[in-house]
Order: structure tokens, then C-alpha cells, then sequence
């Protein structure tokens, strides 16, 4: 059935989003599951004036590609890559997994391998998104596997999908921009501050931003969007910290995940569930113990944690750490393979100190200017 909804998201995600102009390299990736979302945008594109190239991935490549390959190929940087990173001006990648669990049987040092062979390219991809010269987004398109893990029907989770990203409304763009401005003050008045510290729930956490700069995230490189992030100085995070959620990485949960810092290196760390690959995270690079980016979610249009990182760390409420490789832009230094989110529930007994000043308590922020 024919849903007006995408249509609507594609003219977003190519204007508003990615903002392409006439003669740009742009390339679209996806699954043949988001083919009416690949064609809109596609055509959106076209009509635009962009050059674009489309890559279509396989529904088993990546559980085939980390059981079997060597070490040599799991190591292999594809030329492609490479031309991607370094020429094209602008990338939209439409999440749309035919199955979300596909990669539960793979070795996770298998992974870790893969991911350090990728760290130099991903820094460079940072470095050219930071500089203004590769425009980003990342979205979602909705499928049965999602919907799934959501615990919802799917069109349960179209609705989900498509609310989130304010598609209801009659000019979303605009929403967005409204909330840009309202994040813009929340950014401002961070920029003034050097030290920030987090309590919560066996969490009691603080490190140094000063220098530092916050982005205002609001459907520009993911979509939907709705957070303020920036990256903290690298050896200034000290102290613990529970994730109020399970972690998800490549299709795999980790549960109940403490970790305890020291000089902004994780010095300790557990997990009910899933604490091997934990560890093989951390030990995916030098850079993979230190936090690259320290977040809140912003977006109480999001109040489902869905499995999907995309919209849960948007959760209005919440707070998220990123481990590994932080962005440039925000003056983060931190540089990794990975770059991996865990989330932390704000909204009970939850707590943000500013240079000592309580700035943010129960889900919310009391001073935004």
C-alpha cells in the first residue's frame, strides 16, 4: 500500500537532511526491504541534479562475510571505500536488516578485527564530515525484523518510525527547524561550561568538557534525531556508571553494563549478559577504552527503547556515553575502530551538574540559556 509518508521522508532526507545540490556525488545504500523509500529518495535525487550511485546489500553478506572469511579479508579495505570516503560529497544510508540477529553466532573478535582494519578510513570519514566536505545522514526504514525487536506489529512500528521523524505533521521540516533553534540554546549555554558531572543509578560520573564543543543534532546525519552531544577531554573521565539498558552491538545485547573509569580510561567492567563481547569490545584499539562522546537525548516524541540505537539514543530522558572514536567537530580527539553507544535512564533521581550547578533533574533541563 502506497504510504504518502515516504515520499514525504525522501524530499527531507535529500533537501532538508543532506541538503544536495546540483553536480554532487552521492551515494545511497540500503537493502532491496527499503526499495519505496530507495526509489523516492532516489528520484528526489535525480531531480535534484545529483550524480548518484546506489549500492544494494545482500540479506546474508555480513553473517557470511565474519564466519568465513580469512584474516586477510576480514583486514581487506575495499578500493570502493576508499573512492567513497575520499570523492563523494554526500552519503544516505537507509537501515533496513532483514534480520537484526544475524550476526549473534559470529566470533566478536572476528568483528573487532574487521573494525580495526576500518579505523583509519572511519577517521577520515570524520575528518571530511567535521570539515564540511562529506554531508551524512542515517535513517531507518521500517521492516518486520525491526518491528520485532521493537515488540510491536509493523505497522505499529511504521507509525512508530514515521512519528519520530514528525512525518505527521503538515511541514515537518519546519518542526525541525523549530527544534534546532530550542537545542541551539542548550548548546550555547553548555559552551560556557568546563565540567559536567552525571548521577543516576549506581552512576556518578564527571569529566571535563572545557573547550568543547556541542552539536546540536536535529535531522541532519541521523533522521530522526533529537539530541545535544560533545566529546569529552579524553583523560578526564573519572568515576562509575550503570546502563539503564541493554547495549546492542551488531545484533548483539549486553546487559546490565558497569563500567568505572580512571583518568578517562575503563579500568573495570561487567555485564549480566553478553560480558565477553564487552571485552572484546575494549579490545578492539588503544582508543576503544576512552569515551568519545558524552550525550542527551532530547526527543519525548521517543520514549520506547526499540533495540535500535538510532531512536533510543534520542529517548528524551536519557543520557548515552559513546565509546571509541568521537567526532572532530565537537573537538573530540578520541580515535578507534568503534564508536559504540550505551544508554542511561535520566528520568528517575537522574542529575546534571554544570561547573557544580544543577542544570538538569528527572528526564529534564532546568536551565537551557
Amino acid at each position: 500500500m502506497y504510504d504518502p509518508r515516504i515520499e514525504k521522508l525522501a524530499k527531507l532526507l535529500i533537501h532538508y537532511s543532506l541538503g544536495i545540490k546540483k553536480g554532487q556525488k552521492l551515494l545511497i545504500q540500503s537493502t532491496m526491504q527499503a526499495e519505496p523509500l530507495l526509489e523516492a529518495a532516489y528520484k528526489e535525487a535525480i531531480l535534484a541534479g545529483a550524480h548518484i550511485t546506489n549500492l544494494v546489500g545482500l540479506p546474508n553478506a555480513q553473517e557470511i562475510f565474519y564466519k568465513h572469511a580469512s584474516d586477510e579479508q576480514l583486514e581487506y579495505i575495499s578500493p570502493l571505500n576508499e573512492l567513497v570516503t575520499e570523492e563523494f560529497d554526500a552519503m544516505l544510508n537507509i537501515m533496513a536488516g532483514y534480520n537484526t540477529k544475524a550476526l549473534s553466532g559470529v566470533d566478536p573478535q572476528r568483528i573487532a578485527k574487521s573494525r580495526r582494519a576500518g579505523a583509519r578510513l572511519q577517521t577520515r570519514f570524520m575528518e571530511r564530515a567535521a570539515a564540511g566536505e562529506l554531508h551524512w545522514t542515517l535513517t531507518a526504514y521500517p521492516t518486520n525484523a525491526a518491528a520485532q525487536d521493537a515488540n510491536m506489529s509493523l505497522t505499529e512500528y511504521a507509525d512508530f518510525v514515521f512519528g519520530a521523524g514528525l512525518l505527521d505533521h503538515d511541514d515537518p521540516v519546519a518542526e525541525w527547524r523549530r527544534i534546532e533553534a530550542e537545542q541551539e540554546k542548550i548548546c550555547s549555554f553548555l559552551n560556557t561550561k568546563s565540567e559536567l558531572r552525571i548521577v543516576s543509578k549506581d552512576t556518578d560520573i564527571s569529566m571535563s568538557i572545557a573547550g568543547r564543543k556541542w552539536i546540536n543534532c536535529s535531522g541532519h546525519e541521523n533522521f530522526p534525531d533529537g539530541e545535544v552531544f560533545t566529546g569529552p577531554v579524553e583523560d578526564s573521565v573519572n568515576g562509575h556508571i550503570r546502563f539503564s539498558f541493554p547495549g546492542i552491538y551488531a545484533g548483539k545485547e549486553i546487559e546490565d553494563i558497569r563500567l568505572e573509569f580512571k583518568e578517562g580510561k575503563v579500568v573495570q567492567a561487567s555485564a549480566r549478559k553478553g560480558e565477553e563481547l564487552l571485552h572484546a569490545l575494549l579490545e578492539t584499539d588503544a582508543g576503544a577504552c576512552y569515551v568519545g562522546e558524552v550525550a542527551v537525548g532530547t526527543n519525548f516524541g521517543i520514549q520506547k527503547f526499540t533495540r535500535n540505537m538510532l531512536f533510543d539514543e534520542k529517548i528524551g530522558g536519557t543520557v548515552h556515553l559513546a565509546l571509541g572514536s568521537g567526532y572532530p567537530e565537537s573537538g573530540a580527539k578520541n580515535q578507534s575502530g568503534i564508536h559504540w553507544d550505551m544508554l542511561c535512564d535520566m528520568r528517575q533521581e537522574g542529575k546534571i551538574y554544570a561547573d557544580s550547578e544543577l542544570i538538569y533533574q528527572d528526564g529534564k533541563f532546568l536551565r537551557k540559556e
